[in-house]
């Protein structure tokens, strides 16, 4: 059996809701998750750095069958828009955490 692979997808301001949605995902849905690079060095990334890590994460969302976004409050970021977008160019499903209201 082959399980949905979902990267997750979101503003590191909700790390722990990730954590959350990590675990629920695999546990609840037997989803294969890959998640976001912990923020764990005392230290502001470097350009180089944040460019490596955003392009890290756009192959995650390759090798994805979806992306799982967390939107705490509504909130989409730039950054996380931009994967929004990449994951729909390559119709890929975008699950939400909470439901979108169209904009026009």
């Amino acid at each position: 059996m082959k399980r949905k692979v979902v990267t997750i997808c979101g503003s590191v301001r909700f790390w722990d809701k990730m954590q959350e949605i990590h675990e629920k995902l695999e546990l609840e849905k037997g989803y294969n998750v890959i998640g976001v690079t912990p923020h764990v060095m005392l230290r502001d990334f470097t350009a180089e750095e944040e460019d490596l890590l955003d392009e890290i994460h756009q192959e995650k969302i390759r090798m994805s069958d979806a992306i799982f976004v967390v939107n705490v409050n509504g909130y989409i970021g730039k950054s996380t828009r931009q994967e929004i977008k990449h994951a729909k160019d390559l119709d890929k499903e975008v699950i939400y955490l909470e439901k979108q209201i169209p904009t026009s």
